[in-house]
This record gives C-alpha cells, structure tokens and sequence, in this order.
C-alpha cells in the first residue's frame, strides 16, 4: 500500500540565504511559480494550495481559487503534514493537483509580523524566565543529558558537522560550504555550551514549493522525473523540551515512522538515503534512533565512522542540512526537495542510485514532527 500520489514538481527560490529585497509572501509566490515550471503544469491546474504561511494569500497572490486549503502549522516539520494532508485530499478527490509552497525572511525580516512573547504561555512560565530563550538554549540540557547517558563527547557532537560538510562541499548552494576537522569545530566559539557556532542552524531568507497529483494524472512528460509518496506520518510529543520524558527520544518521530513504515510497506533496510532536519548537531542522532535505524546510543559512532559521508552505508543530509546548506526558521521544505532531488539524479552531491528517500522533519520546539518516505515509482 502507497499514498497513490506522486510528486511532478519540486523546486527552490533562486536565492538562498540573505535576500532583503523579497517579502514573505513574495518568497512563496515565486517558490510556487518554480515548482509549477518545474511540473510542466501551470497556476490554472491548482486546485488545492498548502503552506505554514497563509496559503490563502498565497492563492490570491498566484491567481488560484482553491477548493482545499491546508493551513497547518507546526513549525519545520509542516511541510511533511502538508505533503500526507495533500495526498489524502487528493486520493479523496478534494482537490485534483496541490502546491504546497513555502517562503521565510527569517534573517531579512521583510514582511514579518512582530512575535510579542507570552508570559502567560507554558513557556513564558517556566522556560523563558530562566534563560531558555532563543533555539539552541532550550536544547543545551537535553542534548548533554542524551551524551551523559551514552558516554559522548564534545568530539562525538563535532563529528555530525564534519560529515554534513562533506556533503555541503560539493553543494553550489551551501551557505557554509568549507569542509572542517573536529579540532576546527571544537574551536569555534560557543553559543550555549555543548553548541559551538558550527553545530547551530543558519539563520537564511528562501523558500521552497511541491506539486502533487494522484498517480493516474502523472502526464507523459513528467513520468521520467515523477517522485512517488510511498508512506507519511506524523506526530506530536511534550509540549516543551522541558517536559520530554526522555531526553534521548522523540516519540514524535517515533510515531510519524512507524506510520509511514507500515503506508510504504518498507522496512529500515529497504531505506537508501535520509534527510533528518538538524536545527542543532545532536538531531540527527534522535532522529535516526527515534526512528529505529539505530540502538540507542549507536547513531554517533556510525556517523563519526563515516556511515552517513560520501561513500556510507546511509547518505544523510546530502544538501549539507540545516547545519550547512540553509535554515529559514522551518527547513522542513528544503529537506524534502532534496529527497526529489536524489531521487531525479539531479542533486549537486550525488549520493549514488537512490532509489528511497525518507525525511524527517521536527517542529515547534521538538513538540511535533512528521516523516515522508518518497520513491521512485513503483
């Protein structure tokens, strides 16, 4: 059993990175107008539109009158909910073909609304007040609890940034694009102690955009470069990284690929390249063990080995991630239009023949997450 649908269209904004003369909501539109070149199908096709931002002004901005609308958000891994949202719309016939689009001035701040913080909220309570403010502060505890507990060191955390960039290094795109040594990571300066600069996500403007149809209306041209949806799932977990009941798991995640699993009918082995959204170094070790490709524990030595490199059992993060490609504020979108990208031949860093890509997306502070795994067709 499959989702029935596949993906014609999957693009970027020509831009990535510092992009101060685009709003928003231009960054989604010019995303989505990419997506539908690179689908060959055009905005009078659309019938159902998806994003985290406002896909109604998307609609109008673009010229189409949806009749589905999904406006899900939660945070980077939205992207991945749209995609399973989209497929079952479609498979019920609520829409015929569906842009999912996705647009963040995150470094520029160009037509974004201001964000007051909430003293009433869980964590203006009992986070904020004690300096767990930006990103990487509410991580710091957990992601030193996750290596206490499995004996990891400084290094162990370094060896995630070294493996990305030698991904990144052959990526065109990349933000950061220079290869480094875990003496170099190691020497950089902290930001929240275990995280040195290297280890956090960039902080980029860009978008990103899919076009989804049902299997039957993948046209002749599109069959050669059409990526099938073989499972989705997704998840929720504690509603503050304060609460997880365990540092080391993400029941979300846990969850999301259970379900996309049992949809694709796959199993860990059958799984030829991933994508793990990687705000901060120590996600790609909880995703991969929350997923169950790793014992945990077992993730850092199989990346710090090289299984996750150029040339590894497991390519991983082959844009370079979150860490060293781009990271708008939800990188969901980026990690997907990598998968299709491997899965093509068209990727800047060529993990070889893939033939599956699962991605796997957090979101809102590690209270959501979702998983897609994409193929070609079947």
């Amino acid at each position: 059993m499959t989702t029935g649908c596949h993906i014609i269209g999957a693009a970027e904004t020509e831009r990535l990175g510092r992009i101060p003369d685009q709003s928003v909501l231009e960054l989604n539109v010019e995303a989505g107008l990419r997506a539908l070149s690179d689908a060959g199908v055009g905005i009078g096709d659309i019938d159902g539109v998806a994003g985290a931002y406002s896909p109604h002004q998307v609609a109008h901005a673009l010229g189409v009158q949806p009749r589905w609308v999904d406006t899900t958000n939660v945070g980077g891994c939205s992207f991945m909910a749209h995609v399973r949202h989209a497929s079952a719309a479609l498979r019920a016939g609520h829409a015929n073909a569906v842009l999912i689009t996705h647009g963040e001035s995150n470094r520029s701040r160009v037509g974004v609304p201001p964000r007051p913080r909430d003293p009433a909220a869980l964590v203006g309570q009992f986070e904020e007040p004690y300096g767990a403010r930006a990103p990487y502060t509410k991580f710091t505890l957990p992601a030193l609890r996750y290596m206490h507990d499995h004996g990891l060191t400084e290094s162990d955390l370094a060896a995630v940034v070294v493996a990305q960039r030698e991904w990144s290094h052959q990526n065109a795109r990349a933000g950061r694009r220079d290869r480094v040594t875990i003496d170099e990571v190691l020497a950089a300066p902290v930001l929240a102690w275990p995280f040195r600069v290297p280890q956090v996500c960039m902080v980029t403007d860009g978008g990103g955009a899919l076009v989804l149809v049902r299997a039957e209306d993948v046209g002749p041209a599109q069959k050669g470069r059409a990526v099938e949806v073989l499972g989705t799932g997704e998840g929720t977990d504690s509603l503050m990284v304060a609460y997880m009941p365990d540092a080391g798991v993400s029941r979300a995640a846990r969850q999301a690929a259970g379900d996309a699993f049992a949809e694709a009918g796959l199993q860990h082995s059958d799984i030829d390249h991933v994508m793990n959204y990687d705000a901060f170094a120590h996600l790609p070790w909880i995703g991969l063990e929350s997923m169950g490709f790793f014992e945990p524990g077992a993730a850092a030595r199989f990346i710090a080995d090289g299984g996750t490199s150029p040339g590894g059992a497991l390519p991983l993060n082959t844009n370079g991630g979150g860490l060293a490609y781009t990271h708008t504020g939800m990188y969901g979108m980026f990690a997907l239009t990598e998968s299709v990208r491997q899965i093509r031949g068209e990727a800047d860093a060529d993990a070889g023949v893939v033939g599956t890509s699962l991605a796997l997306g957090f979101g809102g502070m590690f209270t959501a997450a979702a998983v897609t795994i994409l193929g070609r067709p079947r």
